[in-house]
């Protein structure tokens, strides 16, 4: 008997169906984005797209690509991104997200930043009235002088705890950092909270994406909705 998708593959795979031949594409890191990356290179080896070239939001997803046969540009993104396709951990209903699940939030969100159009993937799970109600805030922080920041975000109101690996080892990130993982419970105002974030030194970067998905792919017990930033 074959199984049905599971809800992060339709999404990811319904995503796909956004990269046309002789596009650079933003790669994204996580469950449900990686079903994307793997629709694309089924298109790419059945002749449905060409010329498509990928960059890589993590170190795994490079790796993936490279197993998969898809091109990759340049870490230095040497030409503009059309269209990256990531997943969230948390989508509210104004489309702003939590990331960073993975620890590829920094590098996602320069990869997002750099692109003309960011569709999101998603089970309808990830769907919360106010980010931070049933996820963490992931941010990004040097290891010089890490719990300074750790103070100052618990200062903030977080409940803060260092990220481990599975073997208990400290999560270094692939640009060799450290993440916090903040319980600030729902956040009311993300945007002001993400600004206070940016401005303190040693944050090399933290989870909120605010105002940066154009477009949201949910996948449902009733099938598959495409929401547009415009259309909110």
């Amino acid at each position: 008997m074959t199984l049905a998708p599971t809800l992060k593959q339709q999404a990811g795979e319904f995503a796909a169906q956004f990269v046309r031949s002789g596009m650079v594409v933003g790669l994204g890191t996580g469950s449900t984005a990686i079903f994307a990356v793997r629709m694309i290179a089924q298109r790419l080896a059945s002749g449905q797209l060409a010329d498509i070239s990928g960059i890589a939001t993590s170190k795994l997803v490079a790796e993936e690509a490279h197993r998969l046969n898809v091109l990759l540009e340049s870490d230095d993104i040497p030409r503009s991104i059309e269209v990256t396709i990531d997943g969230a951990d948390e989508v509210d209903p104004q489309m702003n997200l939590i990331k960073g699940g993975g620890g590829a939030l920094f590098r996602e969100k320069i990869v997002a930043q750099a692109s003309k159009r960011v569709v999101i993937v998603v089970d309808e799970s990830k769907l919360s009235p106010h980010l931070g109600t049933h996820h963490s805030l992931p941010v990004e922080v040097t290891a010089f002088g890490w719990r300074s920041q750790q103070r100052f975000l618990e200062n903030c109101g977080a409940r803060v705890a260092v990220r481990q690996r599975q073997d208990g080892a400290t999560f270094i990130t692939d640009s060799g950092n450290l993440i916090l993982d903040c319980e600030f419970g729902p956040i009311r105002d993300p945007e002001a909270l993400a600004l206070k974030l940016a401005a303190r030194a040693g944050i090399i970067e933290h989870g909120l994406f605010v105002g940066i998905a154009t477009d949201l792919v949910v996948a449902g017990t009733e099938g598959i909705r495409h929401l547009r930033r415009e259309n909110l």
